[in-house]
């Protein structure tokens, strides 16, 4: 049975699992900066989710039905994501850092598909691989195993979870700081990077300690301006969501209470997504007896 979002964020061991995902993905962004970028402001992820859909589950009966340009700036749009001018960019965003590149093997000489580079998928399968070891930590599941066991199963899974991801409004809009966050350039991994600091976590404090910051090394570390840092932090001090508190000359952050429901329940919904998505997809596989049977 897969995890529902309410069970989830009522579990007392949510947040310490979150805790440990930041930390991962914060890691996996010094690893690859330039390419866990993708994954730093929510507009871009949601454009790498969806590029991977249309590649993954394109039908291979049909030409017209693949990652191509027109296409996925239609679908970019259709779904609320970006505009045109803003999706067609990232499309040769991906294609001049070679995170993306043209079909060897076009089904057709007059179209051009696209299809993600072994290092973005690589990437992009690391991700995977780290919510479903988290899922597996919360309830002593064998998920990570599998993939592990079947790479190939991402293959499976991907459209499957960019499509619950895509309709989920919980996903797309969880709160008015998430967003503010999330939908600027490296805004989600510095939110990471404070979900990450934090120690001791009390669900019924109005205010959580982050620790103290050094806003030049998340500047240099995220490769984010200090004039944006900056406007990240100011605006999310008038909405109550976080603050500093001088202590002996130190700045030490507080996120505010809404701000860490906000963000849990983010999580709490994309991890119901990837689990359902898993458990459909092994139900539907073949059994060890099917694959051995003689006809």
């Amino acid at each position: 049975m897969s995890l529902a979002a309410p069970d989830l964020v009522s579990s007392s061991a949510f947040f310490a699992a979150m805790r440990r995902l930041a930390v991962e993905l914060t890691t996996m962004y010094d690893e690859n900066p330039r390419l866990m970028s993708i994954f730093a402001s929510h507009q871009r992820w949601l454009m790498a989710q969806l590029g991977l859909s249309l590649h993954y589950g394109r039908d291979p009966g049909d030409p017209a039905k693949g990652l191509y340009v027109g296409r996925f700036v239609s679908a970019a749009v259709e779904h609320g994501i970006a505009s045109r001018n803003t999706a067609a960019a990232f499309i040769q965003e991906m294609l001049a850092y070679r995170f993306a590149r043209h079909s060897d093997n076009p089904p057709d000489n007059r179209m051009r598909p696209l299809e993600p580079t072994d290092v973005a998928v690589q990437s992009v399968v690391k991700w995977l691989y780290a919510h479903l070891s988290i899922l597996d930590h919360l309830d002593g599941g064998t998920r990570a195993a599998v993939l592990a066991e079947d790479p190939a199963l991402f293959v499976q899974l991907q459209p499957s979870i960019a499509r619950g991801i895509l309709g989920s409004r919980a996903v797309r809009n969880p709160g008015e700081t998430f967003n503010l966050f999330t939908w600027a350039n490296a805004g989600g991994v510095v939110m990471d990077s404070f979900i990450a600091r934090i120690e001791d976590f009390d669900p019924d404090a109005p205010q959580t300690p982050v620790g103290s910051i050094s806003p030049a090394d998340i500047c240099q570390r995220y490769m984010i301006s200090k004039t944006h840092l900056k406007r990240l932090l100011n605006k999310g001090a008038e909405m109550g969501s976080l603050g500093f508190d001088n202590v002996t000359g130190r700045n030490m952050l507080w996120l505010s209470r809404g701000f860490i429901g906000e963000y849990l329940t983010y999580q709490a919904e994309k991890f119901a997504i990837i689990d359902a998505a898993f458990h459909r997809q092994a139900a539907s596989a073949p059994t060890v007896r099917e694959l051995t049977a003689v006809p």
